[in-house]
């Protein structure tokens, strides 16, 4: 079968997902390559044999951690860039990202609990000094741009499917040390029972005004980031304590506890210390669920791997990452990079990936900091043209084909060049995704339970074997 060639006018323009008919094999392969302008091309089932030298085999016999799903941010700033649109691109983009059928496999999505950088102003959802009882607290914030988004975002992807987590990465200037929501501080003592409350009304009045359902929380994002945009601090032991006295409490005391609890919100290298702290007290440990994960700063995945070695009950769930700098659409490395850190994080423990923004304008933003970043969706807000680029499809490469529920399963003998990863999906399939980083076409032999298959993977490609159902 003839690959499908989704390159257009030397940009990396979406085609749709509804792909043709596999081949009577069992096996079909998609890939996405720099140089021969495959992105997610269906090509045709690899010979069946062995290759020499290397040998990359995956027992599926060999289980380790279900897989919660794949997502990204569902921010301000990507409400209004989407915004911008005609009504139709606006929609496609959605589809493309969540639809069951036509997307790429998205059913996760974090948003933000007062505004963040990616806002296009700062601004709460209770504004008022000293209101303790959170009289004037209200979702109106929201309205214009993010809910709208939200609400569309949910109804693509299904309301069973999905899921929504929030994150604050302030509170309101009021209950915070310096008076300010951003330039980091930390919550006051006597408004730690307020803000615990602040996130009960967020949950009830997101499901009673606009039906949507909160899956998850975390207790702040960035905990130890002092940053010129919205921040607050919290040592492992502030975020310890807060939980067990104050929002695992107010949680359970509305009837709450079904929603995810998560603790850290931040980078490998401290996941260790808040682990510790938080998931190493029985008191705070009952209302967690577990921890959220970011890439800044540190590549140690085997962090993961030691704090799932203590804490096997607690899931760990990567909760953002991105490259930073604006847009850089064609940028290559950022797509393996994405590649890269997932494999690193799966063979680590960690159990579904959300994005940052999913979508951003020509430079990068909105952002009313100018702390510009990369996506994998960029609009031009002038031309009305929207790009999907290497990071788009390298990510896809995963979401498609890993659903909710899948397990990661045993794969091993890497060849040299390429990282790898397996999961054995809940309808029975396997997926198997292999990147090549490096200069040169790699071949090698796919070993799977008896069977052999002669596989070639390109120069700077990524490539996902699906292995269909008995």
């Amino acid at each position: 079968m003839s690959p499908l060639n989704l390159k257009s006018a030397g940009l990396l323009l979406l085609a749709p997902l509804l792909l043709t008919a596999a081949p009577s094999s069992r096996w079909t392969v998609f890939e996405t390559a720099r140089d021969n302008g495959h992105r997610l091309a269906m090509l045709a089932a690899p010979a069946a044999g062995a290759v020499t030298p290397g040998v990359l085999t995956v027992d599926p016999a060999q289980k380790y951690q279900e897989m919660v799903g794949f997502g990204g941010a569902l921010t301000e700033s990507s409400a209004w860039v989407l915004a911008q649109l005609p009504s139709e691109k606006r929609a496609e983009v959605l589809r493309r990202y969540y639809d069951p059928t036509e997307g790429i496999g998205y059913t996760l999505a974090r948003t933000h609990i007062n505004s963040c950088d990616f806002s296009l102003s700062m601004w709460a959802l209770d504004e008022t000094p000293g209101d303790y009882d959170l009289h004037h607290f209200t979702l109106e914030p929201m309205r214009r741009w993010l809910m709208p988004l939200l609400r569309d975002a949910q109804k693509v992807a299904g309301q069973d499917r999905f899921k929504l987590l929030a994150s604050p990465w302030s509170p309101p200037a009021w209950m915070k040390t310096n008076n300010r929501m951003d330039d980091g501080g930390s919550l006051r003592g006597e408004y730690a029972p307020a803000w615990a409350n602040y996130f009960v009304k967020f949950v009830q009045r997101m499901k009673a005004e606009e039906n949507i359902g909160v899956w998850a929380l975390t207790v702040q994002n960035e905990p130890q980031a002092k940053q010129v945009w919205e921040s607050c601090l919290y040592t492992p032991e502030q975020e310890r304590d807060f939980v067990k006295k104050h929002l695992g409490p107010a949680l359970a005391g509305a009837g709450l506890s079904g929603v995810k609890l998560l603790a850290l919100d931040h980078n490998r290298d401290l996941i260790e210390a808040h682990a510790g702290a938080s998931l190493g007290d029985p008191g705070s440990a009952k209302y967690l669920w577990g921890m959220g994960l970011h890439w800044y700063v540190s590549s140690d995945f085997a962090a993961s791997s030691r704090v799932h070695a203590k804490y096997p009950d607690k899931p760990i769930l990567f909760t953002e990452g991105c490259w930073e700098g604006g847009d850089k659409i064609g940028a290559w490395e950022h797509g393996e990079g994405y590649a890269q850190q997932m494999i690193g994080d799966f063979k680590n423990w960690v159990t579904g990936y959300i994005d940052w923004n999913i979508v951003l304008d020509q430079r990068g933003g909105p952002n009313h900091v100018g702390n510009f970043c990369d996506a994998p969706v960029i609009v031009d807000t002038n031309t009305k043209e929207v790009r999907y680029g290497p990071s788009f499809y390298y990510i896809a490469h995963f979401s498609k084909f890993v659903r909710p529920g899948a397990q990661r399963i045993a794969s091993s003998g890497d060849p040299a060049g390429l990282d790898s990863i397996a999961f054995a999906n809940p309808d029975g399939s396997l997926a198997v995704v292999v990147l090549n980083r490096t200069d040169a076409a790699v071949t090698f032999t796919l070993a799977v339970g008896g069977e052999a298959l002669a596989c070639t993977v390109p120069a700077h490609a990524v490539q996902t074997y699906l292995r269909h159902r008995p």
